[in-house]
């Protein structure tokens, strides 16, 4: 990802950035248990093809380590866990000071943990990885695509977009929203052309429209689809700045609705209970009048940060005056839904309806009320 010190062997990580971390590192933990116990697994493998580093400092001029150094330590203890299958990283970063440094601060190899380092274009790396992909059975991917310069190459992303594998990438949101609408150059109008697969009169548009853009990704993830009839999973969450300004998406897609459920609810978790790092200053509890139902009170709602009450707000929407609806029937719903999580907020979200939308709450069931939020 772009930053003012991206020069810099050790550079300032900003406090949206450390909880990238966290995020990545803390799914790729449960994401690569889940894998491994399954007999159906014989290996995974995880790219990481801009991963500067790996040793960045805080605010506090802290040491913090990046994706690259976190997900080692945890591939290389799982490894320990499954003897038996096989465990291979790949990092690569255009700068050599940076890979250098890097293999200073990672997990050296063992029998069935490797890590492979390169030095150059990482879409380079992705193109020759592909190629083999489709000849790889029982092989699960990870690839993280973490541009430098938000500028989005499909044509390395479109193999593992299309085998049986996971990718995140991190959509430089701010830097569209700021800067499409001046570019001039050649260079910089190949930028956006080619992240959005589109031309440059088409973006113009846009705008300040953050939706137009998120929107455009998605589009273009699900049409290089080749197997168009195949559900394919995509989830994707906001990280916003000190400033409370969106910098970036950071998208994960999957044709594994277990990968799905499991990054909805860790993105949940890594950002304490909401579904972005925003700082919504406690207007979420904010009691306005909702036209759209009953005409009567509700709370607010940021589609930028939601909160486990819009959770129980949306399902109260789907459900109300429904009686003995089964849990698995209710969980279901949120399974398919692209934000909200129900795996690991269970509990919350049947108190919320319980206590502020007056259902009544079995060990199998749920019965919904008419009527709208408690106050």
């Amino acid at each position: 990802m772009s930053s003012a010190n991206n020069d810099e062997v050790i550079s300032r990580a900003s406090p949206h950035t450390i909880k990238k971390f966290e995020l990545i590192e803390t799914y790729v933990k449960t994401w690569a248990q889940k894998l491994l116990n399954n007999q159906y697994c014989n290996g995974l493998v995880f790219i990481d093809c801009m991963c500067n580093s790996g040793e960045y400092y805080d605010d506090n001029h802290k040491q913090v380590f990046g994706t690259a150094v976190r997900v080692s330590k945890v591939l290389r203890e799982a490894a320990g866990q499954y003897p038996g299958k096989q465990i291979s990283l790949y990092f690569n970063d255009i700068s050599d000071e940076k890979v250098c440094h890097l293999e200073q601060l990672i997990e050296k190899d063992k029998s069935n943990f490797h890590i492979h380092t390169s030095i150059g274009d990482g879409n380079e790396l992705l193109k020759k990885i592909g190629q083999n992909l489709s000849h790889i059975s029982n092989i699960h991917y990870l690839l993280v695509y973490d541009p430098y310069d938000a500028t989005i190459d499909w044509n390395a992303i479109f193999p593992f977009l299309n085998n049986w594998g996971e990718v995140i990438i991190n959509h430089m949101l701010s830097d569209s929203v700021r800067a499409v609408k001046m570019a001039k150059t050649k260079a910089a109008i190949d930028k956006y052309e080619q992240t959005y697969l589109t031309d440059i009169e088409n973006l113009i548009p846009y705008g300040s429209d953050k939706a137009a853009y998120e929107k455009r990704i998605e589009e273009i993830i699900v049409a290089l689809r080749r197997k168009q009839n195949r559900k394919y999973y995509i989830a994707a969450f906001p990280f916003f700045n000190s400033k409370n300004s969106i910098v970036y998406n950071l998208i994960h897609c999957t044709s594994n609705i277990a990968g799905f459920k499991l990054y909805k609810e860790t993105a949940w978790k890594t950002f304490g209970g909401k579904s972005s790092t925003k700082d919504t200053h406690g207007e979420e509890n904010q009691l306005v009048m909702d036209f759209e139902g009953h005409g009567c009170a509700t709370t607010k709602t940021d589609e930028y940060c939601y909160y486990v009450k819009d959770i129980a707000k949306y399902l109260q929407t789907i459900f109300e005056g429904q009686q003995g609806v089964k849990l698995d029937e209710i969980w279901a719903v949120l399974d398919e839904h692209p934000i909200f999580p129900s795996d690991g907020f269970k509990p919350q979200i049947k108190k919320e309806l319980s206590q502020n939308y007056g259902a009544t709450i079995s060990r199998e069931s749920i019965s919904f009320a008419v009527g709208s939020y408690k106050a």
